[in-house]
């Protein structure tokens, strides 16, 4: 984290309040819940920083597209999130299914022979893109326009996409701002760019299941794949302060029950946790320690660095417990498969969690995150009313 500080000159705006939307998959409907309370609570904020991750970088191109405020933004989001459906977000239907089934199978047992079928993930996510174009309305090239008119109008100073290069194993953070300067550190690289449905799509396919995203030098993936501190394109991008919204229950893992060999979706869930849902906690540890560490120091010993105010929001119940409750709901086929792969022998399913895009889960998960903007409010409160010193 402590390079990832910038030089104080880059940071003495008023436009330091930052947005931090990590990934999930269907998670993330929970972040569009909290995000309609606070607004409610605090109709004046101002997000000029806005960053995401694979689901949340869905969210975050939404809401950095539209021109009018905040609030109409967050309660469009809100509509797009509530049509959502599984066969909105990749084929469930049985010619489909069964079709990539065989010919990963085939791909399997062929050896890598010539006659090996091409595939290119266990879903087709088709449907997700049509759903995006017709919800986010890019232009022919891929662009959004709105983007670009918050920025000019100075209403947004960067929106920031993270994804993963299966090229050179690196984030990618892919910006666009103004003034904005391209970074670079271990295993992690920004660059300057106009966003693209094609940006939104490679963050949020999820590796193996979702397939990758041909960009301008490569092929891409998941943004969660190797972002490990998921509040640094933020920190670049000038932010003092900055809300995180987690999809991870902070004692989930200690509420999972596997008495038996764990099944691979158990296993799986565990990679998802890694992946996508542990770097933030490991991130807001490192920025803690670091803002202690400043306040210990002389000004004159801050080496060009500053502190950073974070708030991390969380779920008070477990999300992936919860996705058991409306497993019955999904699609026949889909629900035949996850079961075979042991989404009934955890308590606390997280690979299912992620793909559980039904209406009675999303509308759940927005409650949830309603509620626990009122029970989590004040510390988000005490941070809007902070000001850089």
């Amino acid at each position: 984290m402590t390079n990832d500080r910038q030089p104080e000159s880059a940071a003495a705006r008023d436009d330091d309040l930052a947005l931090v939307l990590v990934g999930g998959g269907a998670r993330a409907a929970y972040q569009v819940g909290f995000l309609r309370a606070l607004v409610k609570k605090h109709p004046t904020i101002r997000l000029s920083i806005i960053t995401g991750t694979s689901a949340g970088a869905i969210n975050a191109t939404y809401l950095a597209s539209q021109v009018g405020p905040l609030s109409e933004a967050v309660d469009g989001l809100v509509q797009l999130w509530r049509r959502q459906r599984v066969d909105q977000v990749f084929r469930v239907d049985g010619r489909s299914l069964l079709s990539l089934v065989v010919r990963w199978g085939v791909r399997l047992i062929s050896g890598g022979g010539s006659l090996a079928p091409q595939v290119r993930g266990l879903l087709d996510t088709a449907p997700l893109r049509r759903f995006l174009e017709h919800a986010l309305q890019p232009t022919d090239s891929g662009e959004f326009v709105g983007i670009a008119r918050n920025i000019a109008a100075c209403r947004l100073r960067a929106v920031a996409i993270t994804t993963s290069s299966y090229t050179t194993g690196r984030s990618v953070v892919w910006v666009q701002g103004a003034d904005i300067e391209n970074w670079e550190r271990p295993n992690r690289r920004s660059r300057q760019t106009a966003i693209t449905i094609d940006h939104v799509m490679a963050s949020a396919a999820l590796p193996l299941f979702f397939p990758a995203i041909e960009l301008d030098d490569g092929w891409y993936g998941d943004g969660g794949i190797r972002m490990l501190a998921p509040c640094s394109p933020a920190i670049h991008l000038g932010a003092r302060r900055i809300i995180a919204i987690s999809n991870r229950c902070r004692n989930s893992t200690e509420e999972a029950d596997v008495r038996h060999y764990p099944p691979p979706a158990q296993i799986a869930g565990q990679m998802i946790q890694s992946m996508f849902l542990d770097d933030l906690d490991r991130d807001a540890f490192s920025l803690q320690r670091l803002n202690r560490l400043l306040a210990a120091l002389p000004p004159d010993q801050h080496q060009g660095l500053r502190p950073v105010d974070l708030v991390v929001v969380r779920p008070s119940r477990d999300l992936g417990r919860l996705a058991g409750e409306f497993e019955p709901q999904l699609p026949w086929l889909f629900r035949h498969l996850t079961r075979g792969l042991g989404s009934r022998e955890t308590t606390s399913p997280d690979l299912l969690s992620l793909l559980m895009f039904q209406e009675d889960y999303i509308d759940r998960l927005m409650e949830i995150g309603a509620e626990d903007a009122e029970t989590q409010g004040d510390r988000v409160a005490a941070l809007l009313e902070r000001r850089p010193g």
